[in-house]
């Protein structure tokens, strides 16, 4: 039985759609995830068919909901939104479900979304998710993830993760879906921790055809490849106008290049510092006139 908070706009006609789900907050470094998954959706014309009431998962101190000016006026409270959203790209029907992470009851949230993903008819859940690791900008992004069985992964093309520790809602979802018998994989992408809290459109790119293969579609990537060289050149710009920074990440390239899984980075400083010191250097070049309010 589908959870009342739950509120259905149309019921189109979707045959065991997959169904994909993208959480920012702490599933998402760099946003990737909610990038790629945006993207996707973007693309292929996707349509709200439900959403999933926040009031009882979201901390509206923590998301803030938004007032705007509707034809100049009237004044409109935006919600942080859950939405289920639907698209049908090359014939194959895919089911998005979009939000902030709860800030609290992760069981019955999971459980409100699995119960739709069942209701629906879907054939498999793919969560996205992305997180901050020592792993340069410069090269290929790393995606790791889990599903059934580390035979499956493989087949998905991903390297199985071997991650134990604190989980976000997106762990619990797969769980979930797990539990409730509905074939699951998980997809990550291990973005720069030392960079500044920014969107990463290269994580996000390689999620998006890592996904298009998972999903046997199609989609054209010209814009994000075009916003990914953009951001490589503006890294790149950044790194090189750092010694310590520079040194950093020519470590990582090459710890990389040799196959290490972990660095081994001697007296060299913590990727922490190295984060700071790159935030200090950005507020370093703005100029008067520059500041946003807080």
């Amino acid at each position: 039985m589908t959870d009342p908070r739950v509120r259905f706009e149309r019921r189109p006609d979707i045959e065991r759609p997959a169904f994909v789900v993208a959480i920012r907050g702490w599933n998402d470094g760099g946003e990737a995830a909610s990038l790629a998954a945006g993207y996707l959706k973007d693309q292929w014309g996707a349509t709200r068919i439900a959403t999933l009431d926040p009031e009882d998962f979201i901390d509206f101190q923590v998301s803030r909901p938004t007032v705007r000016l509707e034809d100049g006026v009237t004044r409109v409270i935006d919600w942080p939104a859950c939405e289920f959203q639907w698209a049908a790209p090359g014939g194959r029907h895919v089911v998005f479900f979009t939000s902030v992470e709860p800030n609290m009851r992760w069981k019955t949230f999971s459980s409100a979304v699995i119960d739709v993903a069942t209701e629906l008819g879907a054939d498999m859940l793919v969560t996205l998710g992305a997180f901050l690791t020592n792993v340069p900008h410069s090269r290929p992004v790393p995606l790791v993830g889990s599903a059934r069985t580390a035979d499956e992964a493989r087949s998905l093309g991903l390297s199985p993760s071997q991650y134990e520790g604190p989980t976000g809602i997106v762990g619990v979802l797969h769980d979930a879906a797990v539990r409730a018998g509905l074939p699951s994989a998980s997809v990550w992408a291990a973005v720069p921790h030392y960079l500044p809290a920014t969107s990463n459109p290269k994580a996000a790119l390689a999620m998006v055809e890592r996904m298009t293969a998972i999903l046997g579609t199609e989609v054209d990537t010209e814009s994000l490849e075009r916003a990914t060289s953009e951001w490589e050149e503006g890294v790149a710009r950044l790194v090189e106008e750092s010694d310590e920074l520079r040194d950093y990440v020519r470590q990582l390239e090459e710890a990389v290049d040799e196959g290490q899984t972990e660095l081994q980075t001697g007296d060299l400083p913590s990727g922490d510092s190295i984060a700071a010191e790159l935030e200090r250097y950005l507020r370093d070049r703005e100029l008067p006139g520059d500041e946003h309010p807080a």
